[in-house]
């Protein structure tokens, strides 16, 4: 039986598309390092009105455009340390981030953006999420979505049956969906951070030099073209986590299959080892850092 899955490929060519539109600014998944001018660039032509998503995210602030048929028109991130675990820690910084993605987009579509959309992980409370919101406004936006990370993911995947995981880079969060409606969700601690103190450990490095480490390394194939990060035996305990908190947040729910969002698990491998763990099928998708952003950014 196999256990990890292929996604439609539909699907694989909008996240294809959605990378090609990222920002010449940095690539998420080339471990934010800066690209040339014109390596990558927004999508040529659109249909008005754009709609506008942020997520704020525990490791990077990204910033989504799609069109009026939900294609994707143009996507940024800055790193930031602004949100831990859901939880906005430092306003200032974060709304200062959104801020300058904000003028960044301006200046390259040549427009003003004056409303986004933007989410929050499963397990945080109406008052932290509201925070979410006020992040927004401070970096001048109007907030016209707040939805959770989860329902923003499947806003774009479009699941009608399976759960769908947004593994962040603080928590894991897992949404149950049955007949296209979300019957059930939550998250836990453990993600993206995790794995980095892990690689640290071992390696006798920083945390930010691990993250490095793991982000160049996610593509990395083994024997056969199969994806294998040169990390993942020591990387096993930290992903057999989050498979643990998969399967704590999914009962009733087995007979599902998981989709894996989130640049957390872009580790070559990762999908291999929650599926053996869980003894499920599981989906990967090319780009699944930008998921949940251009997600958002339809929610809007």
């Amino acid at each position: 039986m196999t256990l990890r899955l292929a996604p439609a490929p539909a699907m694989a060519d909008y996240l294809e598309r959605a990378a090609a539109t990222l920002s010449g600014s940095r690539r998420l998944d080339q471990g934010d390092t800066p690209c040339p001018p014109g390596v990558a660039t927004p999508a040529a032509e659109w249909s008005e009105p754009l709609h506008c998503g942020v997520d704020l995210g525990t490791a990077t602030i990204v910033l989504a455009l799609v069109d009026d048929e939900g294609m994707p028109v143009y996507c940024d991130a800055v790193p930031s340390q602004a949100v831990r675990d859901g939880v906005v820690v430092d306003f200032h910084g974060a709304a200062e981030s959104v801020a300058r993605l904000k003028e960044r987009a301006e200046t390259v579509l040549g427009r003003t953006l004056d409303r986004a959309a933007t989410a929050y992980p499963p397990g945080v409370g109406a008052n932290e999420s509201r925070a979410c919101q006020f992040v927004l406004e401070r970096a001048g936006l109007d907030c016209r979505e707040l939805i959770d990370e989860v329902s923003a993911a499947n806003t774009l995947l479009e699941v009608r049956e399976g759960v769908v995981v947004d593994v962040g880079g603080g928590s894991t969060g897992v949404g149950i969906i049955r007949g296209g409606l979300l019957i059930d969700v939550g998250d836990l601690p453990g993600g993206g951070h995790h794995l980095n103190l892990i690689l640290a450990g071992a390696l006798g490095i920083g945390i930010e030099e691990a993250e490095e480490l793991k982000r160049q390394d996610g593509g990395a194939r083994g024997e056969g073209g199969v994806p294998q990060s040169q990390y993942l035996h020591v990387l096993r305990p930290g992903l057999e986590r989050v498979a643990a908190n998969i399967e704590r947040l999914s009962r009733g729910a087995k007979d599902l299959p998981v989709h894996l969002v989130g640049g957390a698990l872009m580790i070559g491998g990762a999908g291999d080892v929650i599926a053996q763990y869980l003894e499920r099928p599981v989906v990967e998708y090319p780009h699944a850092l930008l998921i949940t952003p251009f997600g958002i950014a339809r929610s809007n």
